[in-house]
C-alpha cells in the first residue's frame, strides 16, 4: 500500500534528481544523472506511467492514479495541477506539446494534444479530446472538446 501511495512523489522526485544532474553536468551531474534514471525506470514500471524524464513538471503537481499516464518531453505541468489515470499529454504529427498552468486539472481518460495551453484553473473533463487552448477556469468536455462553462 506504501508504493501505491507515494508512487507520484517518487517518480516526479526521480525526474527532478535526473534532470539537476543532467544540467549540472560533470562527473557528479553524470552520477546524480544516472542515479535520477535509474529511480526513474523503476517507478516507471511500478506505476505503469510514460512520463519522460525531459518534462517539465511542477514539485506539487499530483497524480493521483499513475497508471497509463503518458507525457510528453516537451509537455509542461505547472504548480498543483491534477492529472488522473489514463491522461495523455502529447503531440501531434505537427509537434508541439501542451502546456498546463497552475491549478489545471485533467480528467481520466483525457488527451490534451498538440501545442495548446491549458490556463489557471481549467478543468478537462474525462475522456475529453483537447486539441485547441482552454481559457483559465473554464471547462472543456467532449470529443473534440469544447468549452462548457467558464468561472
Amino acid at each position: 500500500m506504501f508504493l501505491l501511495n507515494y508512487q507520484d512523489k517518487k517518480l516526479i522526485a526521480a525526474i527532478h534528481t535526473y534532470q539537476r544532474g543532467r544540467d549540472k553536468g560533470g562527473v557528479l551531474g553524470k552520477v546524480q544523472g544516472a542515479w535520477g534514471k535509474l529511480r526513474h525506470m523503476f517507478w516507471t514500471v511500478i506505476s505503469g506511467s510514460d512520463i519522460s524524464r525531459d518534462a517539465t513538471i511542477a514539485v506539487s503537481a499530483r497524480f493521483p492514479h499513475l497508471t497509463g499516464v503518458v507525457i510528453h518531453h516537451d509537455a509542461v505541468v505547472g504548480e498543483d495541477c491534477m492529472i488522473m489515470q489514463q491522461v495523455t499529454l502529447g503531440q501531434l504529427a505537427s509537434g508541439g506539446a501542451p502546456h498546463l498552468e497552475a491549478g489545471a486539472y485533467a480528467g481520466a481518460g483525457a488527451k490534451l494534444l498538440g501545442p495548446i495551453r491549458i490556463g489557471a484553473k481549467a478543468r478537462i473533463g474525462a475522456n475529453a479530446v483537447v486539441l485547441e487552448d482552454v481559457p483559465a477556469g473554464a471547462t472543456a468536455v467532449g470529443v473534440p472538446a469544447r468549452i462548457k462553462a467558464q468561472s
